[in-house]
């Protein structure tokens, strides 16, 4: 058929269905005379009566559709056959929803249409009636004529298809804005402050310390400001004048370092500003307790710069100055040049003003042709920064700032050298350290919440990923993996196929579409424990250990003695200070979002698969402190089952032996404590303080406080709660490899099996540790020296003994690890006093933990060293072990021997370390069997994400923790129930050995361990599995 643009609609019929034809665009199809017959409409009538039709129409379309045959029946339908439109009835008259057909895209049968109104329309149905008579005598219609306009017929329908199509595209861009009620015009505003957030905080700070440089001048106003802020501000003004300095010896040619290139690029107030944030960031958080190593600063301050550089690059190019036409002319460029510049500047502007930012991205990296600095010229620049802060960064004590005399001004930052032992290999190696001064420690304890944070929580949701760096955060570089610069790694993934990775991207798409909010009742209960010195609920003291006074001594051994004690309190000291730093970067996350009626965390993953948020401070991974300021942002009401999962969780929170109960147990305690409950609630320092008794107290507050309210409530089913309720594995490693080996006693001891209450692996390892050692403790010592060891152990072990032992079995923990923990347990105690003795029996303990393990755990143990022997052929060949997670995600161990090399610096002589071609054959090896097992629970976590949201669900993961609604939470644990069972019944490890065949075809693997036989569907029924 031609497309001659002619409406289906004629002309004369135009002016009384343009009431009653609501098109957004008319319907083109050519007008053939010839071929619109009696026989063609006949044929629509039969398909539209008789039986149910294939084609996907909304309730529009269908309108459309229906309006046009009831007014165009007059021409083309038999006298018999007539359709009645012109009356519209309230659809609930007929006790029918809007749609007035069973499903989308099915239209009723005849027996089922007669005698009820067709197609629904925003509450009306217009009724069409015809009768079964009229119908068969449609059906009588020659079938030679029907075969003749067959293809007039199908084209309508496809005509028909793509219109829906059309508005189907047109409302999804329409919703794509409108996220969880959010209207489109309160997005847009988010948005622009989200873009303004991430763009300009660098500026903004620059700014900020400018205008408050000409306050102090002006009224005095520096004892007015924040401790550390007026140390900043001190410091400002001479780094800046220094920066340029530097920037015009670099123009002038006259500074021939290999940094020069590089050090002029940015303003001076913006590098002054970058260089003391970032520096004193790490400090705070980052270093080794106050100090860091010069390398890691010098490059992390040099990262930053060139960032900041290509945003910066990035505005200033699409600012339109006066006469730069002009200029342009004189400089010999044509005028289709200028226009063509013109022309991109103004859409570019454009673009930026529609917050188009990914379409920004885009055309600015067409137009930046500039190379990546490089690491050796990052490392230069960050460190002739660190050197200027240096040398104009000073501090003085604040009870000298008014005395007489010469003022006591001291250097802010000092730049010295350490030496490390290796004393397995008895050789040392010396790095350049930063450290600031001891005065500095109080000012940096304060000065979180003044830090720039640039990947705060988005007030938006992330940008959907759909490739390696498309996708998170609109403006700021997000990548999908954190490949701490693996480039086999990177390149891996960029090679994957989009529809290979799609399910990767619908999970952290999912991940970071959950939508967040503070509580701010128990972030209120945090800032006045806080503001009172700390000490509660796990939070670190904010004052130090006093230091012990000298002895009046000539004593050699009691002054020896007394430098150990200055030693280890000012060590207590330091980690004090650094999880000091820590909590005021928390809650100066909190202060900033508490107002906020949301936010969102995009997530990307590490090599192995596991997803993790990009923002680092306040996220549900963190500390109970995160997790009990943190709830969701949409609420879902109780309903029974959520009021007996909210009960559930509160016991899970308080733990203490209690969380190894049955449901019915840990309910029952709940409800035994309701008091306390209540009391905590209420007043949650005032009172009993019951909550801070539990192993999770701020966690164990937020939930008390919010089953007070639902109990209080008139309804507590219907009761509204924001908590997110917890499901978690047991030991979630030995599940997945029972689950591999189809090992049924390791099903068992994991809870892959149904039981009354669950089992406690940690348990049962130290009670079949206890059991070797009572069966030890009866030898004759003079045969079995480790008799000794086993009478002391005896009444030493419990399974906070072996637990930490257990946990890190699956991640491959050696002899010599397992020592070390147990080592650690019984030094605690104070089980045995003599060092030696200590050592020999923590050696005696981690060698039996672990041959109990290798009994309860058999198939586990022949899993990873079936892993591992693999490991190594394929390492010894030199090539990295690489394989693809059941949801297509490549995966590539990143263990290569690192070369060290020497860049020579105005501050020091830096040692980088860069990766070779060779690959460690023991670290290939040795982590293979826990990087596998992460990637198997990182798959299954991401499935169960997918479903979850399919489902309807708000979903949270936190590795093998998986978090909803309480009224979602069966759901949940049916669907994650379901998704490890259909991980695993694909050939997980026959894949593995298939893909290591087809890589190495000249290698011979050794044959798969044999299997259990352990049923997976016993997981469905396992109450425990995740709890």
């Amino acid at each position: 058929m031609s497309f001659c643009k002619t409406p289906i609609v004629s002309a004369n019929l135009s002016s009384k269905t343009d009431h009653l034809l609501p098109f957004r665009n008319e319907i083109n199809f050519s007008l053939n005379t010839s071929r619109i017959s009696t026989a063609m409409w006949s044929n629509i009538a039969k398909r539209a009566v008789s039986r149910p039709q294939g084609f996907g129409l909304n309730s529009h379309s269908l309108r459309l559709v229906h309006s046009f045959l009831g007014l165009t029946q007059d021409r083309v339908f038999p006298e018999k056959f007539r359709f009645r439109p012109s009356e519209l009835s309230a659809c609930s008259d007929y006790g029918f929803t809007e749609m007035g057909y069973r499903r989308n895209g099915e239209v009723l049968s005849h027996e089922n249409f007669m005698g009820r109104p067709s197609f629904g329309l925003r509450g009306f149905c217009p009724k069409g009636y015809a009768s079964l008579a009229e119908a068969e005598a449609v059906l009588s219609t020659d079938m030679e004529e029907d075969a003749s306009v067959a293809e007039d017929i199908q084209e309508l329908l496809q005509e028909m298809s793509k219109e829906e199509k059309r508005l189907v595209d047109y409302r999804r861009r329409m919703q794509q804005n409108m996220v969880r009620g959010m209207g489109q015009g309160k997005y847009h505003l988010i948005k622009r402050r989200q873009v303004k957030i991430e763009t300009e905080a660098w500026e903004q700070a620059a700014n900020e310390y400018r205008e408050l440089l000409m306050d102090m001048c002006e009224q005095k106003l520096a004892p007015n400001l924040p401790y550390m802020k007026s140390l900043f501000l001190g410091w400002f003004e001479p780094l800046r004048d220094a920066i340029e300095k530097e920037q015009e010896l670099c123009r002038n040619g006259k500074n021939r370092a290999a940094y020069a290139r590089y050090f002029d690029q940015l303003p001076a107030d913006m590098m002054s500003v970058i260089t003391m944030h970032k520096l004193t960031g790490l400090l705070m958080t980052g270093g080794e307790h106050g100090a860091a190593r010069v390398v890691q600063a010098a490059c992390m301050i040099g990262d930053a710069i060139e960032q900041e550089v290509r945003i910066h690059k990035f505005l200033e190019k699409t600012k339109q100055k006066k006469g730069d036409k002009d200029k342009k002319k004189e400089g010999g460029d044509s005028d289709a040049v200028i226009k063509e510049q013109d022309k991109l500047r103004k859409k570019v502007t454009n673009l930026m003003k529609q917050q188009k930012l990914l379409a920004v991205k885009q055309i600015v990296k067409g137009q930046d042709d500039s190379k990546p600095w490089g690491q050796d010229a990052r490392a230069k620049v960050g460190s002739r920064l660190i050197e200027l802060l240096m040398q104009t960064a000073y501090i003085q004590p604040p009870n000298n700032q008014f005395a007489d005399g010469l003022p006591d001004i001291r250097p802010a930052f000092v730049h010295s050298f350490r030496t490390v032992t290796n004393e397995g290999k008895k050789t040392s190696r010396r790095y350049g350290i930063i450290e600031c001064n001891p005065l500095v420690h109080k000012g940096l304890e304060k000065t979180a919440r003044h830090m720039v944070i640039p990947y705060m929580p988005m007030l938006v949701p992330p940008v959907k990923w759909r490739g390696y760096d498309k996708g998170g955060h609109l403006f700021l570089p997000s990548y999908i993996m954190r490949t701490h610069g693996s480039r086999q790694q990177r390149e891996a993934v960029k090679r994957a196929p989009r529809k290979q990775l799609e399910p990767v991207f619908e999970a952290l798409n999912t991940l970071g579409y959950t939508k967040w909010r503070i509580n701010k009742r128990v972030l209120s209960v945090v800032e006045r424990i806080w503001a009172n010195g700390g000490r509660l609920a796990d939070m670190v003291d904010r004052n130090d250990v006093p230091l012990p006074d000298e002895p009046d001594t000539e004593d050699e051994a009691q002054l020896k003695k007394w430098k150990w004690k200055i030693k280890s309190v000012k060590k207590e000291n330091r980690e004090r200070h650094s999880q000091r730093c820590d909590i005021e970067l928390k809650l100066a996350v909190a202060r900033k979002m508490k107002d906020e009626d949301g936010f969102f965390y995009p997530h990307n993953l590490d090599f192995r698969g596991r997803a993790y948020p990009m923002h680092p401070y306040l996220n549900h991974l963190g500390s109970d402190l995160c997790r009990g300021i943190l709830e969701f942002a949409e609420g879902r009401s109780l309903g029974k089952s959520g009021l007996r999962w909210l009960k559930i969780h509160l016991a899970n929170l308080y733990a203490g032996g209690v969380d190894k109960l049955s449901h019915e147990g840990r309910i029952a305690f709940t409800e035994n404590h309701l008091d306390d409950i209540f009391e905590s609630a209420d007043r949650p320092l005032e009172g009993r303080c019951w909550w801070l008794n539990a192993e999770d107290p701020f966690q164990c507050l937020a939930v008390c406080m919010n089953l007070t309210e639902a109990l209080r409530s008139s309804s507590p089913e219907t009761f509204i709660s924001h908590i997110p309720v917890h499901q978690d594995g047991s030991c979630n490693g030995l599940q997945h490899y029972a689950a591999l080996g189809r090992d049924k006693l390791g099903a068992v001891a994991v809870n892959l099996v149904a039981g009354e209450k669950p089992a406690d692996v940690y348990s049962g390892i130290a009670a079949r540790v206890l059991e070797i050692m009572q069966r030890d403790a009866h030898k004759d010592p003079n045969i079995f020296p480790d008799a000794l060891h086993a009478r002391i152990l005896i009444n030493q072990v419990d399974r906070k003994l072996v637990k930490q032992t257990v946990m890190t079995s699956v991640y491959g923990v050696t002899y010599i690890g397992a020592r070390d923990q147990i080592k650690r347990r019984l030094k605690e105690r104070g089980a045995i006093a003599d060092e030696a003795e200590l050592f020999r029996a923590s050696c005696y303990a981690a060698k039996t933990t672990l041959t109990a393990l290798g009994e309860m755990f058999e198939a586990a143990r022949s899993i990873m060293s079936w892993l591992g022997e693999c490991a190594k052929i394929i390492a010894s060949e030199n090539q990295t072990v690489r394989w693809t997670t059941p949801l297509g995600l490549p995966v590539v161990q990143p263990y290569r021997n690192l070369q060290r090399h020497l860049i020579k610096t105005s501050l020091q002589v830096l040692t980088l370390q860069r990766e070779t071609e060779k690959v460690m054959v023991k670290r290939q090896r040795t982590a293979f069997p826990p990087n596998f097992v992460h990637s198997l629970d990182g798959s299954h976590m991401m499935m169960t994400a997918i479903a979850c949201k399919r489902a309807g669900l708000n979903f949270a993961g936190v590795h093998d923790s998986y978090w909803t609604h309480a009224c979602d939470v069966d759901e949940m644990s049916s669907i994650l129930r379901e998704k490890f069972v259909e991980l695993y019944e694909t050939p997980i490890l026959e894949n593995l050995l298939e893909s290591f065949q087809q890589s190495f075809p000249t290698l011979s693997f050794p044959t798969l361990p044999e299997r259990g036989d352990f049923d997976l569907r016993d997981v469905l029924e396992s109450p425990y599995f995740f709890n």
